[in-house]
């Protein structure tokens, strides 16, 4: 007797015929889904699933008389945190996304940029409403 002769239920060891396989499905919230390919759209604006958590203990601070406008800071932060702000010819550093990592800090030749202990500020670290 073969296995084609007899019932055996799916996950027992042995497949089922093509048309009778059962695959499993994760539901995947509508705002959170992604392409076929995994090719996503380029973001327009910030990403809020992408804001740093509570974990930054650093945060650079600029001096703006020492910044010679060189963005070694843009150029080197991995999360893109810093850009420049043609109307106010500045550059200007998103706060929320920082993880604190100091590539900034170590990159400026004119040291404008200097770690400040997170905790020294009024905001402190990123808090969210409600946890992912």
């Amino acid at each position: 007797m073969s296995t084609k002769d007899r019932e055996v239920p799916i996950g027992a060891g042995v497949m089922a015929p093509a048309t009778e396989q059962k695959t499993a499905t994760i539901k995947v919230p509508k705002d959170r889904e992604v392409p076929f390919g995994a090719v996503t759209p380029a973001p327009v604006t910030a990403q809020e699933l992408f804001i740093t958590s509570n974990w930054r203990i650093v945060r650079p601070v600029i001096d703006r008389e020492k910044c010679a406008l060189c963005f070694s800071c843009v150029m080197v932060c991995p999360d893109s945190c810093w850009s420049y702000n043609e109307k106010e010819e500045q550059v200007e550093w998103n706060w929320k996304f920082c993880k604190g990592c100091q590539l900034c800090i170590h990159e400026c030749a004119v040291e404008a940029l200097t770690a400040v202990p997170e905790l020294d500020f009024e905001d402190g670290v990123v808090r969210l409403e409600k946890p992912f």
